[in-house]
């Protein structure tokens, strides 16, 4: 077997409504109703799909995490621009940058990234793809 993708990840969260408004505000990310009411936030290109799925915490949807805790994620999200345009973004939104820009490596190679909080106090991190003599 070989891993592909990751299709979703699961957020615990302390308030869904809240955690939607943050994340489609600041984020761009959409809203999607599935299954028994659950809420997932939706992003990426048409056909290319990805999302987040939102769990209430202490009514978390089984199965889930042995310990699943708001706050506790740390993620790292590619965007497409620079992150020049995303501080601008940031800025009108009137979220806080936590660290950056700075320069880091993931999975596809050398990035440039910012950091900032959701209203759970979870990490996340907004990279820009760099070219490998960057």
């Amino acid at each position: 077997m070989k891993i592909r993708a990751l299709d979703h990840l699961v957020l615990t969260v302390a308030d869904v409504t809240r955690s939607v408004e943050w994340y489609q505000r600041v984020l761009d990310m959409r809203p999607q109703t599935f299954g028994d009411q659950r809420t997932a936030l939706l992003f990426g290109a048409p056909g290319e799909e990805q999302k987040i799925n939102l769990h209430p915490a202490g009514n978390e949807f089984p199965p889930h995490a042995a310990n699943p805790t708001p706050g506790s994620a740390d993620l790292c999200l590619r965007i497409d621009g620079s992150l020049e345009q995303a501080m601008v973004q940031l800025a009108a939104t009137g979220v806080k940058i936590s660290e950056g820009p700075v320069q880091r490596t993931g999975a596809r190679g050398p990035i440039r990234s910012l950091y900032l909080r959701d209203p759970d106090g979870n990490l996340i991190e907004l990279a820009e793809e760099l070219a490998s003599g960057d």
